[in-house]
């Protein structure tokens, strides 16, 4: 990548002023060549722009914002920027939908699925990985295998996430593609941190922070503290902290800066410790990326109930415990129920809605048609005919013991 990056800097400059392409390809040659640090000041610059949608920025020779929302909404991942990464995300399946790209649609809602994940909207990220199947059923495309492989991995399914890591591992690395190799590997450790596998988490870790690929290393960093620090491997934490912790400066957001006070925390003792904890927590309230705030509030409470401050620790546990089972991140709430129980608490158990016995596409074409959605323009949508959307609402209507779509409309759905 360096010797690519090299390349690109000594190609000729543009004709005429830079586009947001332009300038975001000169910020990524910078990480590449002098270190993230010193690219994100221009990365950030070129994301703006591309939020900004100036018209005039769209008339540049770059072949059109569209054509690069892609590169955008990755990059913004890569400067821990939540807000940028929804506006961009989202915009990317807009755009995409309202020119009819089905060639670009399906990797736009995958990466669209994964800040849902993390956004802690779970139930969100299964529909756009269902309209990304159906999009490819009916085009004969490949679906790829990442969206549903971050959904399982954080939401605890351990022989699903096998299942999947294991087949995207091995055409992986036939292909020589490191990147996707890393990605696989930061979701297995994601779940095995959830699983309290730390050891196993730690390695995974390290693994995607091998592959230098910002998108992925950076998330993987608070995955690879965490793990090392619960592995007891201080050495191997301290060397993520400091790697982190530069990136989080250079990024300057709540959410990168969070991260690096929960990893601080992590490595830290006694009051220092706390310090770090409640300045996580503070930090990650102001951010979109809700999974981080609810496991930030378990490893504190994780720590207080170490410290023998059981009363402390059962208020963090449970909010936790009902952030996480709510948004269904299934094994780090069944870390958080085992933490409660300790501290001699019986966890809650989340109430069942009507809603939680509709199928993934069930709860998509639901919450379309609550929008106000015909059933023509929701099977458009889904590439379903109408009579197949109204066989959909007989059952939707069925378990949700509604009527109309009125009622439909009224419902609290996920």
């Amino acid at each position: 990548m360096a010797e690519v990056a090299e390349a690109a800097r000594a190609a000729p400059e543009p004709p005429g002023p830079p586009g947001p392409a332009d300038v975001l390809f000169d910020g990524l040659v910078t990480i590449y060549t002098q270190g993230f640090a010193a690219g994100a000041p221009e990365v950030r610059r070129a994301l703006e722009a591309f939020c900004a949608d100036d018209p005039s920025a769209e008339a540049a020779g770059d072949g059109g914002i569209r054509r690069w929302l892609w590169l955008a909404s990755r990059t913004a991942l890569t400067l821990f920027d939540d807000e940028l990464l929804h506006v961009l995300a989202h915009r990317n399946v807009r755009l995409a939908r309202e020119a009819g790209a089905l060639a670009t649609l399906p990797a736009a809602l995958l990466f669209l699925s994964a800040e849902a994940v993390l956004a802690g909207e779970l139930a969100q990220a299964t529909e756009l990985i269902a309209e990304e199947t159906a999009i490819n059923r009916v085009t004969g495309g490949v679906s790829l295998r990442f969206g549903r492989l971050v959904l399982a991995a954080w939401q605890g399914r351990e022989a699903e996430t096998a299942e999947i890591h294991a087949a995207a591992v091995q055409e992986a690395t036939a292909r020589g593609n490191r990147a996707e190799v890393a990605l696989a590997q930061l979701s297995w450790a994601v779940l095995h941190n959830g699983l309290g596998n730390y050891a196993t988490a730690l390695d995974a870790a390290e693994g995607a922070c091998e592959s230098l690929d910002p998108p992925h290393v950076n998330p993987a960093l608070p995955e690879l503290v965490e793990a090392a620090s619960r592995a007891e491997q201080p050495e191997r934490a301290a060397a993520g902290l400091v790697e982190l912790d530069v990136r989080a400066r250079a990024s300057g957001t709540g959410w990168a800066l969070g991260l690096a006070a929960r990893s601080r925390a992590l490595v830290s003792a006694g009051p220092t410790a706390e310090e770090h904890y409640r300045e996580a927590i503070e930090l990650l309230r102001g951010c979109r990326m809700r999974v981080y705030l609810a496991r930030t509030h378990l490893v504190y409470g994780e720590w207080l109930r170490r410290e023998g401050r059981r009363l402390a620790a059962r208020e963090q546990l449970r909010t936790a415990h009902g952030m996480l089972s709510e948004m269904g991140v299934g094994a780090f709430a069944a870390r958080a129920a085992r933490e409660l129980r300790a501290t001699g608490e019986r966890p809650r158990s989340r109430s069942a809605r009507p809603s939680d016995a509709l199928t993934a596409q069930e709860l998509q074409i639901a919450r379309l048609v609550a929008t106000g959605a015909t059933s023509r323009e929701v099977g458009a949508q889904l590439f379903l005919s109408p009579r197949t959307i109204e066989a959909h609402l007989r059952s939707i209507f069925r378990k949700l013991g509604i009527t109309s779509r009125r009622q439909l409309r009224d419902l609290q759905l996920p």
